[in-house]
């Protein structure tokens, strides 16, 4: 009796375990070493209702390469009242470059479409320089979504380009980023995870915060 009752036993811990692994409450997060408080508070682009998520990027960046199918996975996910906003970083030289790309390409509204396909000609497929890259060669890449080199080239040298920009670059500096990718929740917390993974965990778990109204 005993010998067929161990694994019985056996079988119902082995069922059990996991139920009991999902019901154990995710550590609390800890100022200072999964988030800092911001100095100078304040959302890049505010809208009512919204939880703004920011990630600053840069498309030259190895580590945002990395980062980008995890976080576009996750960002497919959110909730409705939480928006996410890439930011592209704009620390001077090849950065502007791409900065000004990136948000031309949000003027002929293909930003979005294109994101991902830009790392991958950087960083996998090496179709594009990263360094002294021509605007040609960008009006290039982005016609194969649709958009006519002429006009993209007139809105890589707009106004409107510009200003967000300037906008982008206030915003790095502001926040106070120490690289990149960086994400900030609510323009208040500044995300500071170890890993990928530890990332997201700590942004899902303070747009909870400010979802229950729980601020430092």
């Amino acid at each position: 009796m005993l010998k067929t009752l161990i694994p019985r036993l056996m079988l119902l811990l082995l069922a059990v375990t996991p139920l009991a692994a999902l019901a154990t409450p995710a550590a609390p997060l800890v100022e200072g070493t999964d988030y800092k408080v911001l100095a100078q508070p304040g959302t890049f682009a505010p809208a009512a209702g919204k939880i703004e998520v920011v990630e600053v990027f840069g498309y030259t960046c190895p580590h945002c390469a990395h980062f980008e199918p995890k976080l576009e996975a996750w960002a497919k996910k959110l909730p409705k009242d939480v928006r996410f906003t890439p930011v592209p970083a704009a620390f001077g030289g090849p950065w502007d470059s791409f900065a000004r790309a990136y948000y031309a390409a949000e003027e002929m509204g293909v930003a979005q479409r294109s994101h991902a396909a830009m790392f991958k000609a950087l960083h996998e497929q090496g179709s594009l320089p990263m360094q002294n890259i021509a605007p040609d060669e960008l009006a290039t890449f982005y016609q194969a979504y649709g958009v006519e080199p002429e006009k993209y080239i007139a809105a890589l040298k707009s106004d409107a380009v510009e200003q967000k920009l300037a906008a982008a670059r206030a915003f790095a500096r502001r926040t106070q980023i120490p690289g990149t990718p960086s994400m900030i929740v609510n323009g208040k917390y500044l995300v500071t995870g170890d890993t990928f993974d530890d990332q997201l965990r700590i942004a899902s778990a303070l747009i909870a915060r400010e979802r229950a109204g729980k601020a430092r």
